[in-house]
């Protein structure tokens, strides 16, 4: 799924997007607001930042423009260069963005190293990709290459405004950021009010590459912050994760018509077939569905299984899902909620499935232990229910047997909006068959969608790098037309167009 420009975006984000409000917003007499971020796990405070306003990102954006002659003219080898002094930066400071990761999120410090590794190779890949994706190449095609020749070149749009979420605050942003900084863009970053902690350090790093030249700045704050973000008329907004927050924002972009990049996310689903690897479809189903609590922005939700398999299928999903422990200490496979509200979410979905008929097979309502959720798997689980037809939100996951593929896709189809889908099968030569059935912009084979490499917001993708990017086309006439270009419409010139076309369409 590439990126859709539209005139759309997310803050760090509104209630519906899966924020609170501020989780502390503090003043006194003649101070201005305070946020400050606590680690979900303890409650304590990771630390105290500034409520931005309108004036504090009119002096930002002022800055970035100033920034954008200098970054946006040099060479593509240039910027290389100066995005891999700051990847080096961040590369020694790993195991303090980590910690940092691991306490505004609540992640396991592997979950958190795995991200800022993902992180840095994106930052790498983008310095050391950008010339040959972005450079001046190529040429007019069809009949007009035989009397004009043309390049095509990228140009930076100028100042990028980029949205983070909180459920990977620096993989998600960083796709973006890099980027965009490759093509030339300087960048205002905005992270999630749950995580500025993470946005702040980002930018720090830069300024100790670059410390008089603002191409990286972070503005943090609330959703009033994210609101003036949207109408200070950058030349694009980036979004990757939940649609709920894009709905949020939508009407804060168009009063500007601000365009936005937007990666929308979502756990999809899974359809096993009759000769699946059993064992591999249920680790992955279980991963897709319980990874940061199941709160990733992309994975498995609802698995649908063919009758004949459904029962080995589900008791390998149960013995790997008991096997899991979410907690605050190193050994724990997950965290804890992020988000206070979503742990409702949760509650409510699951209640819906079982007051429908849905069969609990581990966990219940009684695993919900804020800020903890244990794992639960639910079947039997009609497709009306919330539980179904709801964002996921929490480590839940669905089984659901079908009689018929049929059956499965008749039940993808029904979600509205398409979402990705893991099909397990070893009959991997009839997927593209089959995917062309599906409502779905991804499809992974014998593979759960992981966020930042095949799914909604991935990396090391050079149509990501030309997103950020606007096209510019020089064409230059290389002979006469001897029908275009001229208002001479002699009885000659009209026999050679005639003529011209009878050949070319064989009339």
């Amino acid at each position: 799924m590439g990126h859709e420009r539209v005139i759309m975006a997310e803050s760090a984000q509104p209630r519906a997007a899966g924020e609170e409000p501020p989780r502390a917003a503090r003043t006194g007499a003649g101070r201005p607001k305070v946020l400050t971020s606590y680690d979900p796990r303890t409650g304590e405070v990771v630390g105290d930042f500034a409520i931005m306003g309108a004036s504090e990102l009119t002096r930002t954006v002022r800055s970035a423009r100033t920034a954008e002659q200098w970054w946006g003219t040099m060479g593509f080898d240039s910027r290389k260069r100066w995005m891999l002094d700051w990847k080096r930066i961040i590369a020694r400071g790993t195991r303090e963005l980590v910690e940092l990761v691991s306490s505004e999120t609540g992640k396991p410090r592997m979950d958190a190293a795995i991200e800022v590794t993902l992180a840095v190779e994106q930052l790498d890949w983008a310095a050391r990709h950008a010339e040959r994706t972005l450079s001046r190449s190529g040429g007019l095609a069809g009949r007009f290459r035989r009397h004009r020749s043309g390049t095509v070149g990228h140009l930076p749009l100028g100042v990028v405004g980029v949205l983070g979420p909180w459920h990977n605050p620096v993989l998600t942003p960083m796709n973006s950021i890099a980027n965009a900084m490759a093509a030339g863009n300087v960048v205002v970053f905005k992270p999630s009010e749950m995580t500025p902690g993470v946005g702040a350090w980002l930018a720090d790093s830069w300024s100790r590459v670059a410390p008089n030249q603002p191409v990286l700045q972070v503005v943090t704050g609330d959703s009033t912050t994210a609101a003036a973000l949207c109408r200070t008329r950058l030349d694009t907004i980036a979004y990757a994760g939940s649609p709920a927050g894009a709905r949020e924002v939508r009407a804060l972009c168009a009063q500007t018509a601000t365009p936005l990049l937007l990666e929308p996310g979502g756990r999809g689903s899974m359809i096993v077939q009759v000769d699946a690897r059993l064992d591999t479809a249920a680790a992955a189903a279980v991963y897709g569905a319980m990874a940061n609590a199941g709160q990733q922005p992309t994975g498995v939700h609802t698995v649908y299984v063919a009758d004949s398999v459904y029962e080995p299928f589900l008791e390998l999903v149960a013995d790997q899902a008991r096997r899991l422990r979410p907690g605050g200490d190193r050994r724990a496979s997950y965290g804890p909620m992020t988000v206070e509200t979503q742990i409702e979410v949760v509650r409510r979905q699951v209640r819906d499935a079982i007051t429908r008929g849905g069969r609990p097979v581990v966990g219940s309502l009684e695993s919900v232990r804020e800020p903890y959720i244990e794992p639960i798997v639910l079947t039997e689980v009609p497709q009306v229910s919330v539980a179904v037809t709801g964002d996921a939100v929490g480590p839940v996951l669905i089984v659901n047997r079908v009689a018929t593929m049929d059956e499965a896709v008749e039940h993808v189809n029904a979600a509205e909006r398409p979402l990705p889908v893991s099909i397990f099968t070893r009959d991997v030569r009839n997927v593209p068959e089959f995917a062309q059935r599906l409502r779905t912009n991804l499809v992974t084979v014998n593979a759960t969608p992981v966020y930042g490499v095949n799914g909604p917001g991935r990396i090391r993708d050079p149509q990501s790098l030309r997103a950020f990017a606007r096209p510019l086309t020089i064409a230059e006439q290389r002979r006469r037309d001897p029908v275009l270009g001229t208002f001479d419409s002699s009885p000659r010139r009209l026999r050679m167009a005639r003529a011209l076309f009878r050949m070319r369409h064989r009339v």
